[in-house]
């Protein structure tokens, strides 16, 4: 039975027509089944002040038609040839808010560093919208740094997949909305290593010393790690289970296998050539492939890889939260959401958006990285929430391990 399709604003029609010839790059299994399992999943400046009695900033979104979003690398629908986000022309021209998009996030880490005093204080650090990880949007959460949504602001925001409207760092949703969720594993240069990876021990192989990085993301790279050791991630493991893994991260540091241990930056040197093979993140490989030739593969360890989500907030010292609210829900309409699904290729987090995409690009309703089967999900282990304690604790040990 044939359906008409879904609206797709002309402002996009560009994006759309630019980014045909990226298909094929991957295979997939079909369906969706991504409920259940991402039930587990979170489980786990300009320096000035606005702040009011309650502690957020005073909102001028009415007299301010501007938002500012700071946002990871290569996570936003890009049109090269015109150096515009057309997804954001789409929103400015619909609702007549300028967006100022900026990929300042490298790190959850090392952004964190840059503006926790900042918020600490209750001052704007010159952004409206920050993308951060489960992990770090609990600790966000903890301390008091993001201001409530305004869920009336955002009716699209109930496109939400069941299975993340109520995470435990956030129940109810009410500083945060999930942008994309993606998948770590094992990437590789295919021309210079034909061979290919199929655990993280391969990484350790004589031929890729020194060209090897791995992520600064202390769950991704030791939750890949410990499961590459047979522990459960998602189980009762503790200081044992972490140290030994730890032992072998320090030991490929120290004799020179590991080349650097990286954020978001480690694209550059697969790029480069200076790295052949990477604890890498899903999406990134499959857009490097798109914007560079098709040279990389990757693929989830046979132990298993990590599953993850980044998420929406409004800093305490925003002062455009009602626009920021409105720019959310722009992104969790179904058809907005496929669209940066197809250029982003991670889990998109948006019910109604697999059908969305089959007007889109058909040839992705089927992909798994952007809608995972059941049997693509048994691979993916969501790390289990750590303690306050525990958070210190591996975060310092990992921090001193790689050389911070």
């Amino acid at each position: 039975m044939s359906r008409p399709p879904l609206p797709l604003d002309p402002t996009l029609r560009r994006l759309v027509s630019a980014r045909m010839s990226r298909r094929g790059l991957l295979a997939g299994a079909g369906g969706l089944g991504l409920a259940a399992f991402l039930s587990a999943c979170g489980t786990g400046g300009t320096g000035t002040s606005g702040a009011t009695s309650t502690g957020a900033a005073e909102d001028v979104s009415a007299s301010e038609k501007t938002v500012s979003w700071a946002n990871w690398t290569l996570y936003l629908d890009y049109d090269d040839a015109a150096g515009t986000y057309p997804s954001l022309d789409a929103f400015t021209e619909k609702t007549g808010i300028d967006v100022t998009y900026s990929e300042d996030i490298d790190g959850n880490d090392t952004y964190f560093g840059k503006v926790q005093g900042q918020l600490a204080n209750g001052q704007d650090i010159g952004q409206d919208i920050i993308t951060l990880t489960d992990w770090m949007a609990a600790r966000m959460i903890r301390l008091g740094y993001t201001q409530e949504l305004d869920t009336a602001n955002i009716p699209n925001a109930a496109n939400l997949l069941p299975s993340l409207k109520n995470v435990d760092f956030d129940p109810g949703r009410k500083h945060s909305l999930t942008w994309q969720t993606g998948f770590a594993g094992i990437a590789w240069n295919k021309e210079a290593f034909p061979k290919g990876l199929r655990t993280v021990s391969d990484l350790w192989q004589p031929e890729l010393k020194g060209r090897v990085e791995v992520l600064d993301e202390m769950r991704d790279t030791m939750g890949l790690l410990m499961l590459d050791n047979g522990v459960d991630v998602t189980g009762k493991w503790g200081g044992t289970e972490f140290d030994n893994a730890l032992d072998v991260l320090q030991e490929q540091i120290a004799n020179g296998q590991i080349r650097q241990v990286k954020g978001n930056s480690y694209k550059e040197d697969l790029i480069s050539g200076d790295a052949l093979a990477v604890i890498g993140w899903s999406g990134d490989i499959t857009q490097l492939n798109f914007e560079e030739g098709d040279k990389w593969e990757f693929a989830l360890p046979e132990a298993g890889g990590t599953l993850w989500s980044d998420n929406l907030m409004v800093p305490i010292g925003a002062r455009h939260k009602a626009n920021a609210e409105m720019l959310m829900d722009y992104y969790f309409d179904p058809v907005n959401a496929a669209t940066v699904a197809a250029y982003v290729n991670y889990v998109c987090p948006v019910e109604g958006a697999r059908e969305a995409m089959a007007d889109i690009d058909p040839e992705l309703v089927d992909n798994p990285l952007i809608f995972p089967d059941e049997e693509f999900l048994a691979k993916a282990h969501v790390v289990r929430t750590l303690t306050p304690d525990e958070e210190t604790d591996f975060s310092d040990r990992f921090q001193t391990a790689i050389g911070n």
